[in-house]
């Protein structure tokens, strides 16, 4: 089954741009020109992801992430704006959203957060607010490897204290599964869990949504806010990629991890937060600290233990059991009766190296079981050419075509979304540009 999103702007030029981005990354892409439409559709057909701005005549995008959220608790919302502020941030992430976009944006980076939302385990949860855990089922933790096993055993030991841990590894291994069954097993299971992707708030906001701040610290604060920290009070804060929190922000969030007091913006007496912090990251630390990005006292402070997750292509024993795992999840998502994996097929997905790690498995086994088309078992011709052998003649066209339209895409968000300045600089006539847009080649 094909992800659904639904783009919705008051300007023409940002949903067509949005639209042909996410479509040439294969999702199924519906557009609404405003709050009241974007519901009615809601209403009609949920989408997985809805893509809103914020400022709109009418029913606005924060509106809409609030009755998005009751009409369909399993639609993540993605919030743009060209008019970023620390009240609509924190009020953005405090409702549910999932991400917050700031205008302009750059295409691919869209598209990043888009496949990133859609691969969050248990997407359908609100990842920024108190919530109930869910039991381990998205198979990131699943393996017979000794890597795997090891580190199911670290979690039972860690889980029951109340240090701070640090999680470590590549994009798609699951370090937010690792946290969440750190906080699952701990005492701290029924308190909120509350994570924080450090890489999705803007840096001018980061310090009011983190921290709180009063009322009147600052021209755009209407309203006192808390922070997202001291939500996290008597649970397990997750701070999401820590390596990218701005380096005058660290001090503060180490002040906060010794004294346990929040420091909001504009108030003059702490805040008392009792939370167990586990951070994660997919940098080396290492040389961030070497280059003076990281402080060595945050990262000592952080990392008094310290778990890694270690990448499938070091535990390729692990394949088939999660293959197996993600065949009986996407049978049931997708009404298939896929019942095996033949030979070639599996071999090939055992010699894979993953650079995606267990997302990117993820994603193939959804994809071969729909190009399967009702088989009860995956052929070595389902799997993605890069998988399954030699690229193609009709691959090669196919990548050259998509180098094609990522440089239209790219040009056109350079351009502020005008189609005729767009096709100027690429040296077309406007007609040639809309062709290429809608995958006709002349």
């Amino acid at each position: 089954m094909t992800r659904s999103i639904l783009v919705v702007d008051d300007e023409p030029a940002i949903r067509d741009t949005l639209r042909w981005c996410l479509q040439d990354a294969g999702y199924r892409v519906d557009t609404a020109d405003s709050g009241e439409q974007a519901l009615h559709r809601l209403r009609t057909e949920p989408s997985d992801v809805v893509i809103t701005d914020i400022v709109m005549p009418g029913i606005d995008g924060l509106e809409v992430l609030g009755r998005a959220r009751a009409l369909a608790p399993g639609t993540a919302v993605m919030l743009m704006t060209a008019y970023a502020t620390v009240e609509t941030a924190v009020e953005a992430l405090r409702r549910g959203a999932v991400d917050y976009i700031l205008k302009p944006f750059r295409l691919d980076d869209v598209r990043e957060r888009v496949d990133r939302v859609l691969a969050r385990p248990g997407r359908d949860r609100v990842p920024v607010a108190a919530e109930e855990v869910e039991p381990i089922a998205d198979g990131d933790l699943l393996g017979r490897s000794a890597a795997i096993q090891a580190l199911r055993g670290q979690i039972a030991r860690v889980a029951p204290m109340s240090s701070h841990v640090l999680v470590t590894g590549e994009t798609g291994t699951g370090k937010e599964l690792v946290a969440r069954s750190i906080h699952a097993q701990s005492p701290r299971r029924s308190q909120p869990f509350v994570a924080i992707n450090c890489g999705a708030i803007p840096e001018g906001l980061f310090e009011s949504v983190l921290f709180g701040h009063a009322r009147g610290a600052f021209t755009s604060a209407v309203h006192a806010s808390p922070g997202l920290i001291a939500s996290a009070d008597r649970g397990t804060l997750f701070l999401d990629e820590v390596g990218e929190m701005p380096l005058h922000l660290q001090v503060k969030l180490l002040r906060f991890l010794e004294e346990k007091e929040v420091w909001a913006v504009g108030r003059t007496r702490p805040a008392r937060v009792d939370c167990r912090v586990v951070a994660s990251t997919n940098r080396d630390l290492g040389r961030e600290r070497e280059a003076g990005r990281f402080r060595d006292d945050l990262f000592y402070r952080l990392k008094v233990v310290h778990l890694h997750v270690a990448p499938l292509r070091e535990r390729r024993e692990d394949v088939p059991l999660l293959v197996e795992h993600f065949i009986r999840l996407f049978n049931q998502q997708l009404g298939t009766q896929c019942r095996a994996v033949e030979g070639p097929a599996l071999r090939a997905l055992g010699e894979h190296d993953w650079p995606g790690n267990v997302r990117e498995l993820r994603h193939v086994v959804e994809s071969s079981l729909i190009l399967a088309g009702g088989r009860e078992a995956i052929t070595l011709g389902d799997l993605p050419a890069d998988l399954a052998g030699p690229v193609s003649p009709r691959s090669l066209r196919q990548a050259a075509r998509d180098f094609e339209q990522q440089r239209i895409l790219d040009v056109l968000a350079g351009a502020a979304f005008d189609k005729k300045e767009a096709a100027r600089r690429l040296g077309l006539s406007l007609a040639s540009l809309y062709r290429k847009l809608d995958g006709k080649t002349p």
